[in-house]
């Protein structure tokens, strides 16, 4: 099973021609479920819903409760934010929950849905943590509600939960530390989720900010991998293990990049194997 998950930079640049960019990359990589973060809807246009209509894909969205932060900085106050989820597969059920907020509510969220693959329905979901650099508390926060939300929803299937989403935090910050639960005390009693970037080749690029793209011009600091895909331990004889872990959407098409963010694309095992005795 091939999930990519991916921030989108709203409405922000040269949009029209960063959605054809958008649209190519995800006709050359065929993902079979993908995470989308900073979706805009203009209310006679969906993002997310036009993608996946040239896709052929499902899709579930979930508008942001508080845009208004985005909306001042695009200029323009008519415009939904929010995340979405693209399915080769039928969604049987989807919902949303409401993260914290920090002193600015900027409406953050989290999409569930459960994805109807013939041989073990999914629990997918995706997210968008807030992104001020001083504000890892409301991020923990979050992640601790992120967590208790996909306790109660994993149920039902032997496909582990698959999270994805921009975290807008480093690997090693208190709040992926305390999502993965197993370099700290989980948010969840017994609950854990493997960072799929365990599983890259290190000589590859990791970094999903990263000052090599040109909308980051403004940006002096470091490139970091901020954005996740993470899995449930694998179900009986390995079912959904991280097979493989890459970066993409990293580089211009056609001359327009994409987004401001690269993607990052797992291989899960949709099968399950034999199991050890």
């Amino acid at each position: 099973m091939r999930v990519l998950t991916w921030n989108l930079w709203w409405r922000f640049g040269p949009w029209q021609e960063r959605r054809k960019a958008i649209l190519t990359v995800l006709r050359d990589l065929r993902p079979d479920v993908v995470g989308l973060q900073e979706v805009w809807d203009d209310g006679t246009e969906n993002l997310a819903h036009r993608l996946a209509d040239e896709l052929g894909m499902t899709c579930a969205w979930a508008p942001s409760r508080a845009p208004q932060r985005w909306q001042r900085r695009l200029g323009d106050p008519t415009i939904a934010f929010g995340n979405a989820v693209l399915s080769r597969w039928p969604v049987l059920d989807q919902e949303v929950a409401q993260l914290p907020a920090g002193p600015d509510d900027d409406g953050r969220l989290a999409l569930y849905t459960r994805l109807g693959h013939p041989a073990h329905p999914v629990p997918f979901f995706t997210t968008h943590l807030t992104s001020d650099v001083d504000a890892s508390a409301v991020r923990c926060a979050q992640v601790a509600a992120l967590a208790r939300f996909v306790a109660a929803r994993r149920t039902g299937t032997d496909f582990p939960p698959v999270i994805t989403g921009d975290f807008n935090a480093w690997p090693a910050s208190d709040e992926v530390r305390l999502f993965g639960g197993y370099r700290t005390a989980p948010a969840v009693p017994g609950q854990v989720f493997l960072d799929a970037w365990e599983y890259a080749d290190p000589a590859q690029p990791s970094a999903t900010w990263d000052p090599a793209n040109p909308y980051l011009a403004g940006y002096h600091g470091p490139g970091v991998r901020i954005d996740y895909i993470h899995v449930g331990p694998p179900g009986p004889g390995g079912l959904g293990h991280v097979e493989s872990v890459r970066r993409t959407g990293d580089r211009a098409v056609n001359g327009v990049w994409p987004s401001d963010h690269a993607a990052v694309l797992a291989e899960l095992s949709a099968a399950a194997g034999p199991v050890a005795n």
